[in-house]
């Protein structure tokens, strides 16, 4: 099993993008991030650093596990 990364909220916002999510809105430092196929959506918070929680959380509502969220930060 491999660890949760220490990023940054856009960081995990660009790996999102590369799994197919796009941003659809943002109300203050909340952006909200949409896929179709399939359909799944997620707010991310905008910070310097998200919490480990909170991170695990957005993989979880996304269905992306941790190695694979690892290969899209490292594309």
């Amino acid at each position: 099993m491999s660890k949760l990364p220490h990023i940054s909220s856009r960081e995990c916002i660009n790996a999102l993008k590369k799994a197919g999510f796009q941003v659809v809105s943002q109300t203050g430092s909340h952006i909200k991030l949409r896929r179709d196929e399939p359909y799944a959506q997620v707010i991310v918070n905008e910070t310097r650093e998200l919490a480990a929680g909170t991170l695990r959380a957005i993989l979880r509502q996304t269905g992306i596990s941790v190695e694979a969220f690892n290969d899209l930060l490292n594309d």
